[in-house]
C-alpha cells in the first residue's frame, strides 16, 4: 500500500493518521508538537516524515502554516499532496505556486470534527485534477464521504461556503437565545421548537457539542477567509462576537452562554 505522511498531528491530524493505520497504511508523522500515535511512525521532522511517501497529507491550522511546512518538506517527484486544512482558495493557489515540480497537489478540507475522523464519517471536499483525485480516493475513501467538487482551490472555495454558513447561524442562534431569555422561554423549549426551523443544523450542532470541539481562534480564521473585502454584514457582526470572545473556548458551547458583543 502507498506509504503516506500526515504533517500536523493536532486535533484533526491525529485521528486521521490513526485510521490510516488501521486500514493498513503504512503511516509517518510530524507535528510541532510531539505525541505518540498507535500504528504511526512519529518523527523529528516535516522532511523526514515527507520523503519516502507517495501521498503526503496535512492538516495544519491556516495557509502561512502550510506553506511554511512544505516548503521545509522532500518530497518524492511523483508524490501528491493533500491539504486537508482549511486554508481558502487564494492559500490553495500559493501553495501550488511552491510546490516543486512533477508534485500534485489536492485540496481536500472536511466537515466534521474528531468523532467523524475515528469513525471515519468525514465529508470531504476535494479538488484537483481527475488523475491525482483518482490516485488519492483509496486514502480518502478510509477517512469518509467524497465529493469530488472540480479543479485545484474548488474543495478550499467550499468549505469556505460551508463554514461560513457554520458560523453565521451559530452567532444568530447565540442570539435567538437571548431572545427567548428575554421573552421568557426557557432555553431548553427554545432550543426543542429551533430544531425544526432554519436553524436546525446549528441546534444540532450546539446540543452535539461535546463530540465536536471548534475553537472561537479557528472559527474566526475561518470566517476571515470569507469576508475579506466583501459587504458582508451578517458575517462582519459574527466576526465581531468572536473577537470578543474566549479564542480558546469551543464556539458551539458559548452558544449557549451567549456570544460577547465587542466594543
Amino acid at each position: 500500500m502507498e506509504k503516506i505522511a500526515v504533517l500536523g498531528l493536532g486535533h484533526m491530524g491525529a485521528p486521521i493518521a490513526r485510521r490510516l493505520a488501521a486500514h493498513g497504511f503504512p503511516v509517518t508523522g510530524w507535528s510541532r508538537t510531539p505525541r505518540r500515535i498507535d500504528g504511526v511512525t512519529v518523527v523529528p521532522d516535516a522532511a523526514a516524515a515527507a520523503r519516502d511517501a507517495g501521498i503526503v497529507i496535512t492538516m495544519l491550522t491556516d495557509g502561512p502554516t502550510v506553506i511554511e511546512v512544505v516548503r521545509a518538506a522532500q518530497f518524492k517527484a511523483t508524490a501528491t499532496l493533500v491539504d486537508m486544512s482549511t486554508i481558502g482558495p487564494d492559500a490553495v493557489r500559493d501553495l501550488a505556486a511552491v510546490l516543486p515540480g512533477g508534485v500534485d497537489l489536492v485540496d481536500a478540507p472536511v466537515a466534521g470534527s474528531t468523532g467523524a475522523a475515528e469513525g471515519g464519517t468525514l465529508r470531504i471536499f476535494a479538488g484537483g485534477t481527475d488523475a491525482a483525485l483518482d490516485r488519492v480516493a483509496p486514502v480518502l475513501a478510509a477517512l469518509g464521504e467524497v465529493r469530488r467538487c472540480g479543479p485545484s482551490g474548488r474543495g478550499a472555495a467550499m468549505k469556505v461556503v460551508l463554514n461560513t454558513a457554520l458560523v453565521t447561524a451559530l452567532a444568530s442562534l447565540a442570539e435567538v437565545l437571548q431572545v427567548a431569555d428575554a421573552v421568557g422561554v426557557p432555553r431548553e423549549e427554545a432550543l426543542e421548537a429551533l430544531r425544526g426551523g432554519p436553524l436546525g443544523i446549528a441546534v444540532e450542532r450546539v446540543l452535539t457539542a461535546r463530540s465536536a470541539h471548534f475553537a472561537v481562534r479557528l472559527a474566526a480564521k475561518d470566517l476571515a477567509l470569507s469576508v475579506g473585502d466583501r459587504d458582508l454584514p451578517v458575517a462582519v457582526a459574527a466576526g465581531r462576537h468572536l473577537a470578543a470572545a474566549d479564542p480558546e473556548a469551543d464556539l458551539t458551547t458559548i452558544v449557549l452562554k451567549g456570544l460577547p458583543c465587542s466594543s
